[in-house]
Parts: structure tokens; sequence; C-alpha cells
């Protein structure tokens, strides 16, 4: 699959007709909210973990040196802490370039801190994309997010903010937090 991916979410219409649809975000999306919204709330979903496993040619690296964000992988009893955001249907133009880079717009279960829970939309980055690198040590992770920078600035500042955000929800993320601590060792 291509990885801009901007027709193939175009086409999904499972919200269609709906006034407004909650949106998970794992990654940049917690800390980084640059579009409208109504409401914002700590939220989670089940059965995926987050992984820095999706190359960015168009954020946090380029063609010649991608950088690496976050995507969700399936993984059984996991939990993904991150943000929720009720959205009007008018915001997926600008989300769907936002994201344009290999991830997908799926609907999900999201669960709210409350134990409250609604369907909603997550943009994952599957494996079959053409920007996704896969898995890697979590040092050699942070190797090429030091050495990476695309238009939207350092790779470094994408893995720092995320940290830091999850940190100020009172989240853990083993992967993440020991990706830092090798970038910053």
């Amino acid at each position: 699959m291509s990885h801009n991916t901007i027709a193939i979410n175009q086409q999904m219409d499972k919200f269609d007709g709906h006034a407004s649809v909650w949106l998970f975000g794992y990654g940049s999306l917690i800390y980084k909210a640059d579009f409208p919204y109504i409401e914002r709330r700590t939220a989670s979903i089940a059965n995926w973990t987050r992984r820095f496993w999706q190359g960015s040619h168009d954020h946090r690296g380029t063609e010649a040196a991608p950088g690496r964000v976050v995507t969700l992988v399936p993984e059984r009893g996991a939990v993904c802490n991150g943000m929720a955001y009720l959205i009007t249907p008018e915001v997926f133009t600008h989300l769907d370039h936002r994201e344009k880079n290999g991830y997908l717009r799926l609907a999900t279960q999201i669960t709210f801190d409350d134990e409250t829970g609604v369907e909603g939309l997550v943009y994952i980055a599957t494996a079959d994309n053409a920007a996704y690198l896969g898995a890697a040590s979590e040092q050699d992770i942070a190797r090429q997010i030091a050495a990476s920078s695309g238009p939207s600035g350092p790779n470094r500042d994408y893995l720092i903010d995320l940290a830091h955000a999850l940190r100020a929800m009172g989240k853990h993320d083993a992967h993440v937090f020991a990706i830092e601590r090798y970038l910053t060792s």
C-alpha cells in the first residue's frame, strides 16, 4: 500500500451522517491538537500497544533519512493510553492530510478514564504501508530518532514531547520511556 493514504481515508463512511465523532490520539495528537474540537478527555483503547515502528518522511524525517513516529500494533491484553477528542466530520480533511504518511482511519472502542466508552476512530499505520519500518531495538530506534529531522522539526522533539505528555497525564509507557532514556543518556 502506498504511504499516501488520503484517498483511502476519504472512502471511510462509518461515521457519515454523524454530527460529531470521538477521535483517539496516542502520539502527537496527545499534545498537538492543531484542529478544532468540542471536548477533550483522557482515554484508552484495548488490545493495542504504541510502538515507534512507523517511518516519517514528511514530518520528522525525509525520504532519504526517515524519522520514526508511533503507530499501534495489536497485542492481546494491552491497553494504550492517550487523548480522545470530540470532533466534527469537517476536521477529517485536516487530519487525513496530517496523517497521510501511511495512517488509516479505523473504527475502535474508546474507553474514558471514568470507565464509560464509545465507538470512535483512530489513525493506525499498518505493517503493509510503504513507510512502515517495523521493529527494532529501543537503542537503535533512539539512534535513528537522534539523527532524524524533517519539516516539522527534529525527531527527538516528537519523542520528548510525547514522553512529557504521557507523564503529565500520569500514564506509563515502557517503550516510549526506554527510547527516551537511550536518547538522553
